[in-house]
């Protein structure tokens, strides 16, 4: 359990930096282990926005460790099949069924609720552990633990100038505060990668009437929807149920800068691609992105271990990024209550984690693990990209043939991450 040393400081056995899905994640994990956890979160408030929203059949079994698989398929939108379309035309469907048997769809939860249902899971576990609107300012390994600081941020993200700073003393530190992250930046560690000109537009409107084109109709929480992939000359228009009868819409706006972030601009976009009327007024989220893929060039340090984004960042087209998260987590769990304990027993795991034989496997898991998902997930990128009509008319007739092979149930495998099934 966190404690005050003599000086003043927070003590803790696991200090986790990011409230998002990874850290709450980690943290729940940990709790449950008896592990001392504290989290520290830089927003005051939770998100609101919907953001990411796919949990792929890997990460319902990892929600199983916490109690909350049950939960999130009851209050989630379940993908059972995947639409191929193009011209206003059907090219084939992808079902998940006989890649996973036993939890045969894709959860469509949007992240600010899974991150409520990972925050009141670590709540009643260790109450208290969660502590936001702290920013991590500085950080010092040491042999046996690290020292970190952190100052109060306001409800707007501005610093709190009056408030004491909080100083914190952990036995390790888990960075999992997103592709930006704080920590990796103070530990002095640089990332490797490639950026993409791939941009897209992305909102949550109002799910069309059962009279729709999509002939999907307005379902309401915890129903099975399908997602549609329009796969038009002028870019991707890609299709994905929410809970609450809405869906998530994402557009490919071309390569080069990005589009202005406006309900109008999506909703045009979809009408001129695929005749689709949707109405601008009904949504709740829109925001313009752009694709990177990069990697951490350490994941382990003396006493600091990166997880998720931090670690890696691939293209969020695929939505792999919370699973491959919690795969992370899943893989650091036990490492992380064995090397507590260790240290706290005085034994050899007092000495740095990177010179650590399990720590240097995890590194290399979790690498492997980011470069099969980042190479999928350009994949897809690259599969949406405009193109001149012979061109487009070329790549509607490979995914036509495909879907009508077996080579379907290798894409439902691949699509629903189940290369990366532990065992």
């Amino acid at each position: 359990m966190p404690s005050a040393s003599p000086e003043g400081d927070v003590c803790c056995e696991v200090l986790i930096v990011g409230g998002g899905p990874t850290g709450l994640f980690l943290a729940a994990l940990l709790a449950r282990r008896g592990v001392g956890v504290i989290v520290l979160e830089r927003r005051a408030a939770p998100a609101e926005h919907s953001r990411a929203i796919g949990l792929h059949p890997p990460a319902l079994r990892a929600l199983r460790e916490v109690g909350l698989e049950r939960t999130a398929a009851r209050v989630g939108a379940r993908i059972r099949c995947g639409r191929a379309r193009s011209r206003g035309r059907e090219l084939g469907r992808l079902r998940f069924a006989r890649a996973w048997p036993g939890r045969p769809y894709v959860l469509s939860l949007p992240q600010s609720r899974t991150e409520e249902l990972l925050a009141d899971r670590l709540a009643e576990s260790a109450p208290g552990a969660l502590r936001r609107g702290r920013e991590v300012t500085a950080l010092r390994e040491r042999a046996d633990g690290v020292e970190v600081t952190a100052r109060r941020m306001g409800e707007a993200g501005e610093t709190g100038s009056t408030a004491e700073p909080l100083r914190l003393r952990a036995r390790v530190v888990v960075a999992a505060d997103g592709s930006r992250s704080t920590v990796r930046e103070l530990l002095g560690i640089g990332t490797t990668g490639t950026e993409h000109r791939d941009a897209y537009l992305m909102g949550d409107l109002a799910d069309p009437d059962s009279a729709g084109a999509e002939g999907t109709g307005s379902h309401g929480v915890g129903t099975d929807r399908d997602a549609l992939i329009h796969l038009e000359p002028g870019g991707v228009v890609e299709s994905f149920p929410l809970p609450g009868a809405r869906r998530r819409w994402v557009v490919h706006t071309g390569r080069g800068d990005l589009a202005e972030p406006r309900s109008e601009v999506l909703t045009r976009a979809i009408r001129e691609r695929t005749g689709m009327r949707l109405d601008p007024g009904t949504t709740s989220m829109i925001s313009a992105f752009s694709v990177r893929r990069r990697t951490a060039q350490r994941l382990v340090t003396t006493r600091c271990a990166l997880l998720g984004d931090a670690a890696h960042e691939i293209s969020p087209i695929g939505g792999q990024g919370i699973t491959l998260g919690w795969l992370d987590a899943l893989d650091a769990a036990p490492l992380l209550a064995r090397t507590v304990r260790a240290t706290a027993g005085g034994r050899s795991s007092r000495g740095p984690l990177d010179a650590d034989p399990a720590w240097q496997r995890l590194e290399r898991v979790c690498r492997r693990r980011a470069r099969v998902a980042g190479l999928i997930a350009h994949a897809n990128t690259a599969l949406g990209r405009p193109l001149p009509g012979p061109f487009a008319a070329a790549r509607t007739l490979g995914v036509s043939i495909a879907l009508r092979t077996p080579l379907r149930h290798v894409m439902a495998w691949t699509y629903s991450m189940g290369w990366a099934r532990r065992r």
